[in-house]
């Protein structure tokens, strides 16, 4: 693909026209953005589909593949051409045209209540490909209901390939999943963690040891093993790694 084809990422049913259209509600919206991009060890950015490119990036190192956060802003768009393999370039087109398609059929009052989330390949500067997951929500809409700036997250995969498409709606326990080989979306219900599940998980993101998890819930060692295994079943992950970067990409603890 061309550098001319980056235009087909910006759908024209959500042209944004004139930023007179939009508001002052704006103003100083970075700053916390920032603060929290500091605070995380994710990567995020924001896109202004006015400009049609990236208002900000931040620092993390997984997402820059040896640029500066300086370089992907001047990039915008063009840094996926660069950096993503062609397979997944178009497969991250027609996820952005499904996306679209699936957002024009909701009611305007409730489109920044959905985030849209995917997998896909990025070559780091080394040259190695890197499975990442991305999420993108809207933050400001224009009075028409089009995106007017989204903010992505992008944190490492615990799938084994690019793919995984799925919609989630803020408070409702439904996972809409795309299937890239038939065009349709599937409604499932959303993961559940027992309360046991999401106490070992927190308690793993510190670091803890399965004997130090034994102890700070009062259980025993092979009772933490028994919820691990469970936790792994339902997750379709086969260690604790995998399972807390797929809890805290699908908002499960």
């Amino acid at each position: 693909m061309s550098a001319n084809d980056i235009n087909s990422f910006f759908d024209s049913r959500n042209t944004v026209e004139a930023s007179s259209d939009l508001g002052d509600e704006t103003l100083h919206y970075l700053e916390p953005i920032k603060s929290f991009a500091r605070a995380t060890y994710t990567s995020i950015y924001v896109i202004d589909y006015e400009k049609q490119g990236f208002e900000f990036v931040s620092d993390n190192a997984l997402f820059l593949c040896g640029n500066t956060p300086e370089e992907v802003l001047q990039m915008g768009y063009a840094f996926y051409f660069k950096h993503v393999p062609e397979s997944d370039l178009q497969m991250l087109l027609k996820i952005n045209n499904a996306g679209f398609d699936f957002y024009e059929k909701i009611p305007v009052s409730e489109r920044k209540e959905y985030s849209i989330s995917y997998d896909f390949h990025i070559k780091n500067q080394e040259g190695r490909l890197i499975l990442i997951n991305h999420k993108l929500t809207p933050m400001f809409l224009t009075k028409q209901g089009k995106i007017w700036k989204a903010v992505c997250i992008v944190s490492l995969s615990s799938g084994k390939e690019a793919g995984n498409v799925k919609i989630y709606k803020k408070g409702v326990n439904k996972v809409y999943n795309y299937d890239l080989e038939t065009d349709t979306w599937k409604v499932t219900e959303q993961v559940s963690l027992s309360k046991r599940e999401k106490e070992i998980l927190q308690l793993s993101t510190r670091g803890l040891t399965i004997n130090e998890i034994a102890d700070a819930i009062f259980v025993s060692p092979d009772t933490v093993k028994f919820h691990r295994r469970k936790l792994f079943e339902k997750l379709e992950v086969t260690n604790i790694s995998e399972a807390i970067i797929f809890a805290t990409n699908n908002m499960l603890i």
